[in-house]
Order: C-alpha cells, then sequence, then structure tokens
C-alpha cells in the first residue's frame, strides 16, 4: 500500500479589504484577522508552505514557521481590479467573470487559468510524499477543492472559505477530500 499523502490547506486571517468586500491588495491582516490566526493549533504540520502575499507570511508565522514561499499559492490576480469593491466594477465585465470560468475582464487570470495552475502545484505535493500545510487564500483553496472533486471551473463561486478555514486533502492515487 502506497504512503497516503496529506495536506491541510489554511485560508488566511482577515483583512480590512475582506471585511469591506473589495479586491485585495498585498495588505497585512486585520486586527480581528491576527485574533484569529493566533488561535490556530496545528501540531503535526509537516512541509509548512505559503503564498507570497504578506497576509499569508503572516497567518504562516502563527502556525510556528518559517514557510518555504510557494509561487503557486499566490491569490487570483484580478488584475486592474485590486483595491476595488465590487459595486464599482463595470456590471458587465463582473458578470462574465462570475458566469465564465476563462474570462478574465479584469486583466489578470481567469477560474480557469487559476485551477490549472492549482492542480499542477497539486501534483507536485503529491509525487512529493508526506505531510503539507499549505496557507493560502480562499480562491486557491477552491481550486484546490475542485481538483479533489474533479469538478468543473463553472463551480468555483458555489464554495465559500472562511479566514482561517482548514481542508484537508488526502492523496493516494487520487486527491480527495476529508471534512
Amino acid at each position: 500500500m502506497s504512503e497516503v499523502v496529506r495536506l491541510t490547506l489554511v485560508s488566511h486571517g482577515m483583512t480590512e479589504a475582506m471585511a469591506a468586500g473589495r479586491f485585495p491588495a498585498d495588505e497585512p491582516l486585520n486586527a480581528l484577522g491576527a485574533r484569529q490566526v493566533a488561535e490556530l493549533a496545528n501540531a503535526d504540520r509537516g512541509m509548512l508552505w505559503c503564498a507570497p502575499e504578506l497576509r499569508t507570511g503572516q497567518t504562516a508565522q502563527a502556525l510556528g514557521g518559517p514557510a518555504t514561499i510557494e509561487p503557486a499559492l499566490a491569490d487570483l490576480d484580478c488584475g486592474r481590479w485590486r483595491g476595488m469593491a465590487l459595486a464599482d466594477l463595470d456590471p458587465d465585465g463582473l458578470a462574465s467573470w462570475l458566469t465564465d470560468p476563462t474570462a478574465a475582464p479584469h486583466g489578470g487570470e481567469s477560474i480557469a487559468a487559476l485551477c490549472d495552475r492549482v492542480r499542477n502545484w497539486l501534483d507536485g505535493v503529491a509525487a512529493r510524499g508526506g505531510r503539507h500545510t499549505a496557507v493560502t487564500h480562499p480562491a486557491v483553496i477552491r481550486a484546490a477543492i475542485l481538483t479533489a472533486l474533479s469538478a468543473a471551473p463553472t463551480s468555483f463561486w458555489r464554495i465559500d472559505i472562511a479566514p482561517v478555514a482548514r481542508v484537508s486533502l488526502h492523496f493516494r492515487g487520487a486527491w480527495t477530500l476529508r471534512l
């Protein structure tokens, strides 16, 4: 029987952009986010990875970092929408982005491209083996869940990931979601 690869994905803590409903820039955790991550406990985290953004690094520190920075765990690139509120966006562009996973009206990354990026990273984790914890973003965790379930990118927006949420995936020939 082959070794089970274990991966725990941790969403970073709350930020001001999240609280205000804005697309994130590279902002730090807010006071609530700092309290949330201070409460994290992860005794056997294995290899610790984190996305390159400030908020994920701060969350990884709360897990007992240091963490290996992994560009593939970076947040969805929202292009020129970065820092903007949903109410300030062109409604047609927003509608396109929310319904077509290949669309990138903001000039950044499409949902389909994000899913491909995350799937490739997961393939590398599976090949490496062992136990891993990755501090990343809700969008990246959604893409990982879609990969584990072999679900289409059109289901991306049907998954809600809260700040400091933990999602466990196991790999033994295929990724499985463990709740």
